[in-house]
């Protein structure tokens, strides 16, 4: 995979529901996709996410690391790490997290400037951050560096 082209698939793993956002094929634009809502069984939700990689033809797999505002990796990210090793063993392609602070604040905030009303959110927010933690990923991608490992 070279810095140039890369087609991605961005993850925020919540306790209740996955949001999953893809890029372009260029690698350049995330976009919100598709929410997975938690069954209750792991291995059938992470069976879900393997499906939606491999039908984005996914170069790499970016998933939130939910870290304190300090930087401290608490409960949360230890969570979502523990999850992101099981996914890497699952997968076909590299998995890497990726600093996913205040991602659901801004697209909170993106949501409410486009006219979405609190209600409506609820349906869109997890894509919505996955898309913008993917984004995040991507724009610190463009400037010359390999992020997949």
């Amino acid at each position: 995979m070279t810095v140039a082209t890369c087609r991605a698939v961005g993850l925020d793993l919540g306790d209740r529901r996955i949001g999953v956002a893809l890029s372009d094929n260029d690698g350049t634009v995330a976009l919100p996709f598709e929410t997975v809502s938690r069954s209750g069984d792991t291995p059938r939700d992470h069976r879900r996410l393997a499906e939606l990689v491999a039908e984005a033809e996914a170069d790499v797999v970016v998933v939130g690391l939910p870290l304190s505002l300090d930087g401290a990796a608490g409960p949360a990210a230890t969570k979502v790490l523990a999850e992101v090793e099981v996914l890497d063993q699952l997968l076909d392609v590299p998995v890497v997290t990726w600093d996913e602070r205040l991602s659901t604040v801004e697209a909170s905030r993106s949501l409410r400037a486009a006219g979405v009303n609190a209600k409506a959110q609820r349906a869109v927010i997890d894509k919505v951050a996955a898309s913008v933690i993917l984004q995040g990923w991507l724009d610190h991608r463009s400037n010359g560096q390999d992020l997949t490992r």
